[in-house]
């Protein structure tokens, strides 16, 4: 099982991307030297049994035309720019 929980983090100086495991560590982009900003929690959460972020039960339908799989944290479909609806619950963290 997966214990630790993975961040979303980016650097405020060239935009550069990172994800890593949270354990309390300060990042700081090694270009710039500018610190990087968590922008979020990369699904699954933990715990969890899955260390893959593009699992299947952390997809869903965009609804749109194009009928593309997108991720259950992201609140504009990256294909088509659409709003998406709050996402469900995800299988197996009701209750």
């Amino acid at each position: 099982m997966n214990e630790s929980q993975k961040l979303h983090l980016r650097s405020a100086g060239y935009q550069r991307s990172i994800v890593v495991d949270d354990d309390g560590s300060k990042y700081v982009d090694r270009q710039s030297g500018t610190p990087f900003k968590v922008l979020g929690t990369v699904l699954p959460l933990a715990p969890s049994t899955s260390d893959l972020p593009w699992a299947e039960e952390n997809l869903r339908l965009c609804g749109c035309s194009r009928e593309q799989l997108v991720q259950r944290d992201v609140n504009d479909c990256p294909y088509c720019d659409r709003r998406l609806p709050a996402a469900a619950e995800a299988p197996g963290n009701a209750g």
